[in-house]
């Protein structure tokens, strides 16, 4: 794990009313370079919104790097496609070979970072996809989520990792290499939040984000706040939790209610006795579609970003997530989910989970154990921590 480095300052954006405003003002008042990972960019009302704001940065000689995730952005439309191009916006797709008729394991290894780099001075890090908030069928409040805006020293870890996939995809792709107009990382002190850039990668990274949550689950003495998507921990995870709540740790996790994917919604749903016997607190997010991927421990550790805890972020997928040490912060954070909790979750309690239908309880562990063969063969055996 990249270790924290000081004199940051770190900005809390709620769902893609507060991100895509923010993004939008950024590219306008970029000058030399506008970076982009992401996985997924629709062609939608959001999409086309930031796509305009890619093009009008282009026209002003902005150099522009998208990199699309190939499954995630597999349907990104061919005529946008060719506007952004012809206006000088490039961009790559990360694994384009998603063919239905191959088996091959790679084909799951995605990009699911959301990264965005600003003239290597602004950088944006968290879980929202170029998608509009309300692209899910009869969702009326937005879909849940957030980012961080950052500024100061932390651009030096987050910058050359942008650069290197793009040179990495474009080596693979035999496209020419990476042409780099910012001669410089602005990444002065500007402000007194503490933070470090932590990714998974299937090199030398492999298991840096999940560290850092089981050393900060570790070290806990109050309070552990989980809110995650996709909740499918591995044994030493789940026993991390347990172990936490056993010496009177507070242990909240804020879930995903609403079925999106039924797999994943109902294997996840398989671990709730466990927890639930354990003393753990569960509460299932419904007032709308949950993509959030945060954490706050002791109000004082945080975490923002796109990995799951799941066996895809953990095992499969380029995940980037800040890690903050700033007790303001963490309040922040803390308040807004304590709020998502308050007015769109509700809480699942031990007694009404033990009197669960025949039919759910068999439905999840089928899901279950389907995911645990599916996590087994995509890594190539590396899965024994999800049994």
């Amino acid at each position: 794990m990249t270790g924290f480095v000081s004199g940051n300052r770190i900005k809390l954006l709620r769902t893609g009313t507060e991100y895509f405003p923010a993004l939008e003002a950024a590219f306008d008042a970029a000058r030399r370079e506008i970076c982009i990972e992401t996985y997924i960019f629709e062609d939608d009302i959001t999409g086309r919104r930031i796509a305009q704001a890619l093009m009008r940065a282009a026209r002003r000689g902005v150099a522009i790097h998208v990199l699309l995730d190939g499954f995630g952005s597999k349907d990104f439309g061919e005529e946008l496609l060719q506007e952004m191009g012809n206006c000088g916006v490039r961009v790559l797709k990360y694994r384009p070979d998603i063919s239905p008729w191959t088996l091959r394991r790679e084909r799951l290894r995605r990009m699911h970072r959301k990264i965005v780099v600003i003239d290597a001075r602004v950088a944006f890090v968290g879980g929202i996809n170029v998608i509009d908030d309300m692209h899910t069928p009869k969702q009326t409040p937005p879909r849940f989520d957030y980012a961080v805006r950052i500024e100061g020293p932390l651009l030096k870890d987050i910058y050359p990792v942008v650069t290197r996939l793009w040179t990495l995809v474009m080596w693979t792709q035999l496209h020419q290499r990476w042409h780099n107009p910012a001669t410089s990382i602005h990444a002065a002190r500007c402000g007194k939040q503490r933070a470090a850039f932590v990714v998974r990668d299937n090199f030398r990274h492999r298991k840096d984000i999940e560290n850092a949550y089981l050393d900060a689950i570790a070290r806990a003495r109050t309070e552990i706040v989980i809110a995650s998507a996709y909740f499918f921990p591995g044994r030493s995870f789940r026993h991390a939790l347990v172990d936490a709540a056993a010496r009177g740790v507070r242990v909240i996790l804020l879930l995903q209610g609403r079925v999106e994917y039924v797999l994943l919604h109902y294997a996840a749903r398989a671990l709730y006795g466990t927890f639930l016997a354990a003393g753990i607190e569960i509460h299932e997010y419904r007032r709308s579609f949950m993509h959030a991927k945060v954490a706050v421990v002791d109000d004082r550790w945080s975490t923002v970003g796109s990995s799951n805890i799941d066996p895809m972020s953990l095992l499969l997928a380029r995940e980037a997530n800040v890690v903050i040490d700033d007790a303001g912060f963490a309040r922040e954070l803390r308040r807004s989910l304590n709020d998502a909790m308050e007015k769109g979750a509700h809480q699942v309690h031990r007694a009404s989970w033990k009197k669960q239908p025949l039919q759910a309880r068999v439905m999840s562990w089928i899901c279950y154990e389907l995911v645990r063969f599916l996590t087994g063969w995509s890594s190539y055996g590396r899965a024994r921590e999800f049994r």
